[in-house]
């Protein structure tokens, strides 16, 4: 690893992972349950059947992708709470503003694509109404959810770059003061 960069190995799996959740999400949007109404002969009563539940598995997989491209990143800074101080300078503000709007990217993300395969699954499986009119999970949740976790893995990204800037460069050196000149006399 060489000096203020980070490793290689953890950038290609963050993205790895954040881009398979992107496309999970983007196959769940495509998949929704869309239901059609259909009238029941023998009881002439009117309820709605839907097709696949592929969508909900999809937008669970998108979830689980990114909690673990999340987690990954997190575990090796160690979450920027634990391990070595950050030094101080503008690495270590550009790597708390960008580990604070990651995290909010990365909630926002998950709400959407959980949301929507929940929603999704209610749909499909527990919906059986009397009424003429289908409900279906709404258009763009989980695009919605997809530009979440491309914003999270940008800025993913750009959170360990100088999050490794931080953590490599020295320390701040502290002037030694082991007396003091100003109206003090030294007692011993």
């Amino acid at each position: 690893m060489g000096e203020g960069k980070g490793s290689t190995l953890v950038f290609v799996l963050v993205v790895a992972l954040s881009l398979v959740a992107f496309g999970f999400s983007i196959a769940a949007e495509r998949r929704r349950s869309i239901g059609n109404p259909i009238q029941d002969p023998i009881t002439n009563a009117t309820y709605c059947v839907y097709n696949s539940d592929v969508a909900t598995g999809y937008g669970v997989g998108a979830f689980l992708f990114l909690l673990s491209g999340e987690s990954l990143l997190m575990g090796v800074t160690k979450c920027m709470c634990f391990g070595r101080p950050l030094a101080p300078g503008s690495d270590r503000a550009w790597s708390i503003i960008y580990f604070i709007s990651s995290w909010m990217t990365f909630l926002i993300a998950e709400a959407c694509v959980i949301a929507g395969a929940t929603k999704n699954a209610y749909h499909t499986k527990y919906l059986s109404a009397q009424t003429f009119s289908c409900e279906s999970l709404r258009k763009g949740i989980f695009i919605a959810g997809a530009v979440f976790i491309v914003a999270t893995m940008v800025l993913n990204v750009y959170y360990y770059m100088y999050f490794t800037k931080s953590v490599s460069s020295p320390p701040a050196h502290k002037a030694n003061r082991s007396g003091s000149n100003i109206g003090m006399a030294g007692y011993a």
